[in-house]
């Protein structure tokens, strides 16, 4: 998700999902010195004071698995300017379409703690609250199942078939032998 913020030199703002956790980016850009400021998560990664170019790229990386990133400044008219995020040497959307289609989230509670697991469909790796867990698959009548364990509650996604040469394959979550629900469906 992307917003466009006019506070100070904050310029541009962006919320990514990654296996990792969500994460904030904010860029601020002052038009008039050409200062440059990248923060994630709140934590400043970059800061550039008196740039005499107001436009070009600055490059960082988000998160645990270091995602490579960039913001491009380019100027549209006079003194206004276009923020362009680009994730994975991917555009922001076509990361975001890919994502959709490689990663199946779901949030639920365990022992009162918010939790959300990430499975990465191209690797079968399993992220719960922002950290790799170790997993064992298995191969069932139905297809396969990847247990693992989220603060000392069993849990395993079933990777089953739609039935359908279009559905392709359905993972669902299982947590304490309980069905959590498709966030898809909500």
């Amino acid at each position: 998700m992307s917003k466009i913020k006019r506070s100070g030199d904050l310029v541009a703002e962006w919320d990514i999902a990654l296996s990792d956790g969500i994460h904030n980016i904010q860029f601020e850009h002052g038009t008039s010195s050409g200062k440059r400021v990248i923060k994630v998560d709140g934590k400043e990664l970059l800061r550039k004071e008196w740039m005499f170019r107001l436009v070009g790229r600055e490059s960082f990386v988000i998160g645990k698995q270091k995602l490579p990133a960039h913001v491009d400044i380019n100027a549209v008219s006079g003194l206004a300017y276009e923020y362009t995020l680009t994730l994975d040497g991917k555009s922001l959307k076509k990361f975001l379409e890919n994502k959709e289609k490689t990663n199946k989230a779901w949030t639920l509670t365990l022992s009162g703690v918010n939790t959300r697991i990430v499975l990465e469909k191209d690797t079968m790796d399993v992220w719960a609250n922002g950290d790799k867990v170790d997993t064992a698959g298995e191969f069932t009548d139905e297809g396969t199942e990847t247990h693992f364990e989220v603060s000392s509650h069993p849990c395993y996604i079933k990777a089953i078939s739609s039935g359908t040469r279009r559905g392709g394959i359905v993972h669902v979550l299982y947590a304490n032998d309980q069905l959590v629900p498709d966030p898809s469906t909500k």
